[in-house]
Order: structure tokens, then C-alpha cells, then sequence
């Protein structure tokens, strides 16, 4: 019986439920036990009572018949004979319909044993027919007829034999005895029957004397072996009778019979003698039989009561302790199952309420009192009572775990913020270093490697801020006014490593208000990471927007080979449910730091299939955090240079008490510039540098011939050069001209952005 899964209360159910079915089904076994004993008792005795006397009258009736069947076979001339052949024949009738109709009266009341054996001697008594039958018609023999009758006789002994079935032993051997000494009875009419049909004959085979001396004997030995199951009374009855002289003369008449030979036993008797004899010891014995029934219905009636008593007591105790057992289990379960229920919601409110309520303060930041959340409460002493305490101290274990747990998480969150801090003071101050590197240098090849430094500082930078933001503060990147969307995009994809596989296509003229800049580019070049380097290195990343209803939508497309649908399905849940971060999942960094930045800004990003075979982004910027930008405009023929990084205010390290101070920039050069170039500047426009205008002709053999091929890292390096020339003509030309200094209180001036490769100018958007 499987009872895991079910309930509390039905396993206690279960739990009484065997004692109770046990006793119940205990009680009904002994009540169908003494009930079957006395209802066979109460049987027993309305049979005897009502169907002893119309069987013992059937059966003197057939023993009478058969007599004078064998009387009428042996002298079938004698009239006398047959006439009362007859009369016997007619009494015999009358008996078997008495003791059909009550037979058929207490078939109800009888088992199937007694039910069979009632059925058996119907069946013999319709023989009875046939057996006249042939005797009218002179086919049968003496000895046939008399087995036939005998056949019919016999079965009614079993019968009432079976009745007499009791659990009492004694009455049992009794009751046994008494169909014995029936039987007995029945052999000396068997003997009669034999010597009637000899002396009407006037001789006796052989045969006959041998069944007539085996009667003989089986009577003797019949009330020899029964009546020692008697009580004392009724064994000194039948001895002192069979002492008398009646008995005395039935016995020298048998023995005279078996010495005298069958031929010559009709000649010692006088058949009027033994007719007198026989018929008085037959009437005497069926006398005293009918008074020893008697005597034994008043010896089991005592018994019958005391079995009934027995049963009625079994009944009553019975019921009475299975109603006593029913009570008791009830009220035990009742309060077991009470006090487990309690036990179960206390556990439930601990588990499911004041734990997590503790975690969601703890989160918060909130103190926690252990004594408030977790107060000793008092039990009883029993086994439940220690569970609940037991399961108290774990409670309040959980929740003092709960809240060092917390205490350290702070902790290590507060190392993790001053470290970052730490590098990211180190790395603002790396940048502005080799910002005045990159100014002071005029060699293209250093010019290059320190462009590919800034731009390795520049992601060290990124990664810092990630620190911060996943400790659960603020980076320290802030702008005061509003930058264009356009220079957004492009400072993300600065932060990425390989930005020049970005295509940026045309944005409208927007711009990010200025506490969501730094945010907003850390959330997108995590977007431009992730696409690029899941996407084979030859392809290109997309980047493009509209406007929405709500926002503005941008959209990232790679072409790599995708995300299947359920871990698609689990990059969507942790981007919008903003699960705790925990120090274990180091592999989805990225996905956290996405998820707490668009939270922090309510901005909705989610992952999709891309129609290119790869993966979309779409982050959709809300309305609040975007404004409409002033148009700028660049020369055109001003080259695209890689992108820019933007410069922000510092608010960890420059306080808000005094205003920023512009970035260092250089003066315009009057002189030459540098080796093999020389600044030129037209009028109306940016000064410009005339390639080796100012270098001296160097000696040596003029080449002929074809140039030289030149390296492409070499030709990239000075391309380089030249655009980082270009950059600086324009800060010049806008420090000069457009006086774009910030104000007291805006934000610090960013340096004028290019495109990255493969994107639009700004500004040309709708």
C-alpha cells in the first residue's frame, strides 16, 4: 500500500484505520462464529422437532412394507398376505407425505450439507414406486426388494446423523449415539424382515441365515459401542432392558435360528411366537429411543442457551469495544492530526512569509531583528512539541544565516565597488594620459599603438563599471545635459573589441538625457559584445532604429548560428524579471549587467531570432529619457575616423561643488608639424597639413622604376595619423571659432565624433 504523496491526514487516517478494520473484522468473525454455532443449534432442534417424529413414523412405516414384501415374495397364494401388503403400502404413503410437507417447511432453515442429504432422500423415496412395481409384477427377488428398502432407510440415519453437529463434544457423541442406537433398531427390523419371508416360505437359504445372523451382530455391536456415549442413566436403561425377559426370549429365538441351519430354522420357531416377540421389543426399543431423545433435548437445551448467551455477549462486547476503539481513534487522530496542521502552517508562514520576507529587507537594505523575526515560542514536551522547537531554532538558524549572508554579500560588494572605483580612477586617468600622448605624438606607429591602448582602457573601463553595477551602485560616468543618440551608439561600439565590424545605419536627430548616457552605453555595447563575438569574425554587426510609439526601438543584428528556443526563452526571463545576482552564474555577466541597467531606466530588452539566421536585440529606450537634439553638421569633406569615446563628468572624484574643467587641448601649430608635414589653412576652413611639404631632398640615387609596395599595416598606421591630424584641426578650429567651451554649470565639452567604418554620418536621420 503506496501512501507516498497523500496528505498528513490520510496517512493517520490509514494509520487507525488497520487496528479498526482488524477489530471490526474480529468482531464479526467471532460473532458469525457463536451466530452460525447457535442459529445451527436453533436449527438442529426444529428439525428434530418438527421432522423427527414424521421421519421415525416414515421409517416404521417402511420397515413394516418391507416385511410384508418379503412375507408376500416368499408365498405368493397366501391372500392374507397381500392384502395386508396393501394396508402397509398405504400407511407407508401417508407417512411420506407428512414428512415431505415438513421437509419442505424447514428447507429454508437447513444448510447446504442437510439441504443435499434432504435432497437424497427425496430421490430414494421415489424409488419406492418402482420397487412395488416389480414386486407386483413377480420381477424382483427377496433379497433385491430387501436391499432396495434398506437403500431407502439408510439415508435418512445419515441425515439426521448430520444434524446432531455441535461444538460441544460431549452433546455431539450423544446426540451420535443416539442415531446408533437407531440403527440398531434397524437391524433387528431387518431381521424380522429376513425370518418373516422364512417362515412364510417354510425354509431359509443359506443366504438368508448368513444376512440374518450378520443383522444379528451388527445389532449387538451397534448398542455395545453406543451406549457408552450415553449418559450413566440412560446406558443402565437399555442394559437393565436388554436383561429383561423379553430380550432374553429374542435372543434364544436368534441364536436357536443360527444353530438350527437355514434349512431347519423354520422348524425350531413358532412364527405367532416370534411375531409376539419381535413386535414387542421393536415397540419397547423405539419407546425407549423416543425417551432418550427426550432426555438429550433437555441436556442441549442448556447448552443451546449458553451458546446463544455466548454469541449475544460476543455481539454486545464486541460492539461496545469497536465503538470504544472508534471514539478513542477519532479523538486521537483528531488531535494528532491538530497539532501536525499547526505544525505544518508554522513551517509554511516560516518557509514561505518570514524567511522570504526577511530576504527581500535584507535585499533592500534594511536592519533585521533576529529576536522579532524568529521569537522563542513555547511547546509541549511531547514529540511534536520538540519538532516545533526544533523547527523554530532552524528558522531562527535560517534567518541569522540569512542575515550574515547579507552582511557579507554587502561586504563583498562594498570591496567589489572600491576596487572598481579604484580602477576606474586609475582608468580615467590612463585615458586622459594617453589622450595627451595621442596629442603629443607625432610617429604614426606609436600613434597606432596608442590608439589600440585607449581602446583597450576604454573596455577595462566598461568591465569596471560592471563590477559596480552588478555590487548594486551607481558608476561614476554622469553627464549634466543631453547627449545625441547618434554619439551613444557610437561610444558602445568603442567599448567593443571588434568595432569595426559595427555598421551603425541612420538615426534621427535624438538625444539621451544626460543621468542615462553612461548607463545607456554600457547596456549597448554589452549588446555590441555579445553580438560579436557570437558571430563568426567575417560578418558584420548591424545596428539601426525607428521611432516608436513609446520610444525609440534600436535594433542589433549578428549572423551567427543563434540561440535555440530555450535558452532564447531563459535570456528573455533574466533580462525582464532582473533576478539577484549570485556569485556562482559567472557565465551570463553580461545578461545581468543589461537587466539592472535597463531596470534602473525602465528601458525593455529582449532577444529574437534574427531574420539574417542569427540573434536580435531590441532595446526599446522609453520616451522619458530622450529629447529632441540641435542638428550638427560636419564639413563634407571631413573623413570618418574610428569612434569616439565620450568624455563624462567624473562625479566620484570631481564634485559637483565646482565646475568641470574643459579638457586639455592643443593649440593650433604655426610652425611646422612634424616630420614630412606642414599645416596649410585655406581660408573659410580647417588648417590642413600638406604631406612632406617641408622635407628636404634627401641624398641618394633616384629611384627608377616601379614605387615600392607599401605594407598595409604601415598604410593603415598613417591613415591613422591622419585622421587623429583632421580631429585635432577641428577641436582647434572649434575651440577658436565656435567657442564651444562648456558653461559654468554643463556638461564638459566631448570632442567632435567621426563614423566608424561602415556607418552614416550623423545627423541624417529623418
Amino acid at each position: 500500500m503506496r501512501l507516498r504523496g497523500t496528505s498528513i491526514r490520510r496517512k493517520i487516517v490509514a494509520l487507525l484505520l488497520v487496528p479498526l478494520v482488524s477489530l471490526t473484522a474480529l468482531w464479526i468473525f467471532a460473532t458469525a462464529l457463536t451466530g452460525v454455532e447457535a442459529a445451527r443449534l436453533l436449527a438442529a432442534a426444529d428439525v428434530l422437532r418438527d421432522l423427527g417424529e414424521p421421519a421415525d413414523d416414515m421409517i416404521r412405516a417402511l420397515q413394516q412394507e418391507r416385511r410384508q414384501t418379503l412375507v408376500h415374495l416368499a408365498d405368493r397364494r397366501d391372500s392374507t398376505a397381500q392384502a395386508a401388503l396393501r394396508e402397509r403400502r398405504d400407511a407407508t404413503d401417508r407417512t411420506v407425505t407428512a414428512f415431505r410437507t415438513a421437509a419442505q417447511s424447514l428447507r429454508g432453515d437447513m444448510g447446504d450439507d442437510a439441504g443435499r442429504r434432504l435432497t437424497g432422500i427425496d430421490k430414494r423415496l421415489d424409488d419406492i414406486t418402482d420397487i412395488r412395481r416389480k414386486v407386483d409384477d413377480n420381477t424382483v427377488t427377496s433379497a433385491t426388494a430387501f436391499t432396495a428398502y434398506n437403500e431407502i432407510v439408510d439415508p435418512q440415519y445419515a441425515f439426521f446423523g448430520g444434524l446432531s453437529t455441535l461444538q460441544n463434544v460431549d452433546m455431539d457423541r450423544q446426540g451420535r449415539s443416539l442415531v446408533g442406537i437407531a440403527r440398531a433398531r434397524e437391524a433387528l427390523s431387518r431381521e424380522d424382515a429376513l425370518l418373516a419371508a422364512a417362515l412364510a416360505a417354510g425354509t431359509m437359504s443359506r443366504t438368508d441365515l448368513r444376512a440374518f445372523s450378520d443383522r444379528v451382530a451388527e445389532r449387538r455391536i451397534l448398542y455395545s459401542s453406543t451406549l457408552l456415549a450415553l449418559p450413566t442413566t440412560d446406558q443402565e436403561t437399555y442394559e437393565d432392558y436388554w436383561q429383561g425377559s423379553a430380550a432374553e426370549a429374542l435372543r434364544t429365538t436368534e441364536d436357536a435360528v443360527i444353530l438350527a441351519g437355514g434349512p431347519r430354522a423354520h422348524g425350531q420357531l413358532d412364527p405367532q411366537r416370534w411375531q409376539s416377540t419381535v413386535t414387542t421389543v421393536l415397540d419397547d426399543l423405539a419407546r425407549m429411543d423416543h425417551e432418550a431423545v427426550d432426555r438429550y433435548a433437555d441436556r442441549v437445551e442448556p447448552v443451546a442457551l449458553g451458546v446463544l448467551t455466548k454469541a449475544a455477549c460476543a455481539g454486545v462486547l464486541g460492539l461496545a469495544a469497536l465503538l470504544c476503539s472508534l471514539v478513542v481513534s477519532l479523538r486521537v487522530g483528531r488531535g494528532l492530526v491538530r497539532d501536525l496542521r499547526a505544525l505544518r502552517k508554522q513551517a509554511h508562514e516560516a518557509s514561505g512569509v518570514r524567511l522570504p520576507a526577511v530576504m527581500r529587507r535584507l535585499a533592500a537594505g534594511e536592519t533585521v531583528d533576529i529576536e522579532a523575526e524568529a521569537p522563542p515560542a513555547d511547546h509541549g514536551p511531547d514529540e511534536l512539541g520538540q519538532v516545533a522547537r526544533a523547527l523554530g531554532t532552524l528558522q531562527r538558524a535560517a534567518v541569522e544565516a540569512a542575515v550574515k549572508q547579507a552582511e557579507l554579500r554587502r561586504g563583498v560588494s562594498a570591496v567589489f565597488v572600491n576596487l572598481a572605483r579604484r580602477n576606474q580612477v586609475l582608468l580615467h586617468r590612463q585615458l586622459r594620459l594617453l589622450d595627451a600622448m595621442e596629442r603629443r605624438t607625432e610617429d604614426p606607429a606609436e600613434l597606432a599603438d596608442l590608439f589600440r591602448l585607449d581602446h583597450l582602457t576604454t573596455r577595462m573601463r566598461r568591465h569596471a563599471e560592471g563590477l559596480v553595477i552588478l555590487s548594486g551602485a551607481a558608476p561614476g560616468r554622469q553627464w549634466r545635459g543631453s547627449v545625441p543618440l547618434m554619439d551613444v551608439v557610437r561610444a558602445a561600439v568603442a567599448e567593443v573589441e571588434a568595432y569595426e565590424r559595427v555598421e551603425v545605419r541612420r538615426l534621427p536627430p535624438l538625444a539621451v538625457h544626460g543621468p542615462a548616457v553612461a548607463d545607456l552605453t554600457h547596456l549597448l555595447a554589452e549588446l555590441l559584445e555579445n553580438a560579436t563575438v557570437f558571430s563568426p569574425p567575417h560578418t558584420a554587426v548591424q545596428v539601426h532604429g525607428e521611432r516608436v510609439p513609446n520610444g525609440f526601438a534600436l535594433e542589433i543584428h549578428d549572423r551567427g548560428l543563434g540561440m535555440t528556443p530555450d535558452a532564447l526563452l531563459e535570456a528573455n526571463l533574466r533580462l525582464a524579471e532582473t533576478p539577484e545576482f549570485e556569485l556562482t552564474d559567472t557565465d551570463r555577466l553580461g545578461l545581468f549587467v543589461v537587466s539592472r541597467l535597463a531596470r534602473r531606466h525602465g528601458v525593455r530588452v529582449s532577444l529574437q531570432p534574427s531574420p539574417y539566421g542569427g540573434t536580435t536585440a531590441v532595446a526599446l529606450v522609453p520616451s522619458a529619457l530622450l529629447t529632441e537634439a540641435a542638428p550638427r553638421h560636419r564639413p563634407p569633406d571631413a573623413p570618418r575616423q574610428p569612434p569616439p569615446r565620450l568624455c563624462p563628468f567624473d562625479e566620484q572624484h570631481h564634485q559637483a561643488s565646482e565646475a568641470p574643467a574643459p579638457l586639455p587641448r592643443r593649440r593650433p601649430p604655426t610652425a611646422a608639424a612634424g616630420p614630412g608635414e606642414q599645416e596649410h589653412t585655406p581660408s573659410g576652413g580647417l588648417p590642413r597639413r600638406v604631406r612632406q611639404a617641408a622635407l628636404a631632398a634627401q641624398p641618394g640615387p633616384t629611384p627608377t622604376g616601379p614605387s615600392p609596395e607599401r605594407d598595409a599595416d604601415e598604410v593603415r598606421a598613417r591613415m591613422a595619423a591622419l585622421q587623429r591630424g583632421w580631429q585635432r584641426g577641428r577641436e582647434s578650429d572649434d575651440s577658436g571659432a565656435h567657442h564651444r567651451a562648456a558653461p559654468p554649470d554643463g556638461p564638459p565639452s566631448t570632442p567632435p565624433t567621426g563614423t566608424a567604418p561602415g556607418t552614416t554620418p550623423e545627423g541624417d536621420g529623418p
